[in-house]
């Protein structure tokens, strides 16, 4: 694509006033986003899954390659059998048994207020899973060969639309990330340029879900920030 073939860039018209009345209500509605635990079986559309992927395939990404590809599972099959192999790993993880932790005490002590543990109910109870490859090599064409740059920038900063626009559509999430995910990739049948960054579990909340009082905490914008 040379210089002439480009698209001239536009945005709403917006008064300042408009604006900051905009960044504040976006504000306002990601405030109220939590990670869910506990999801209900009720069906979600599936409309609603393939509008939000395609929002987080609006992401900046290294050099336009978008090097990422989103498996979404919903079968009851699929879903037990990542279930069964995250619960695996999880249990390794936690130390359940006798076993010693693959977390250090550190690791486990931060996780302490938010009460998980080796059981993932939800990988089966959510009605969507959608698990995020990373794409070292592709291109734009994903022959398999190009090779991608700034990977696992451009896919972290697609996840984050993507959860964005499934809370804009009023759906719960959860991010798990089980280690190691390789198991994943088998179970997607994804090929072996690809690297398992997570699995975004979607879906409505169910009737006594709730949200620790750790999660609630947030930093506020002196500590996020600095004006320089």
């Amino acid at each position: 694509m040379t210089q002439s073939d480009s698209q001239p860039y536009t945005l709403p018209d917006l008064t300042n006033e408009e604006r900051i009345a905009g960044a504040n209500a976006y504000r306002e509605r990601m405030q109220s986003r939590h990670t869910c635990r506990h999801f209900s079986d009720q069906s979600v559309p599936r409309e609603v899954i393939e509008a939000a992927i395609l929002a987080a395939g609006t992401a900046p990404n290294g050099a336009n390659h978008q090097p990422w590809h989103f498996a979404v599972v919903a079968t009851p099959e699929k879903k037990r059998a990542i279930r069964e192999a995250a619960e695996q790993e999880e249990r390794q993880f936690y130390g359940e048994g006798e076993e010693k932790p693959k977390a250090s005490k550190e690791w486990l002590e931060a996780l302490a207020p938010i009460g998980t543990d080796a059981e993932k109910p939800f990988l089966e109870t959510a009605p969507w899973l959608i698990v995020v490859f990373a794409q070292r090599k592709g291109g734009i064409a994903e022959d398999g060969r190009t090779q991608n740059y700034y990977v696992n920038e451009s896919v972290g900063i697609a996840c984050g639309m993507l959860l964005s626009a499934l809370h804009e559509a009023g759906v719960a999430t959860l991010t798990h990330t089980p280690s190691p995910m390789g198991f994943l990739r088998n179970l997607c049948g994804r090929p072996e340029h690809e690297k398992p960054l997570m699995i975004v579990v979607a879906g409505l909340p169910a009737d006594d879900a709730t949200v620790p009082a750790h999660a609630t905490i947030k930093k506020p914008l002196s500590q996020i920030s600095s004006w320089l």
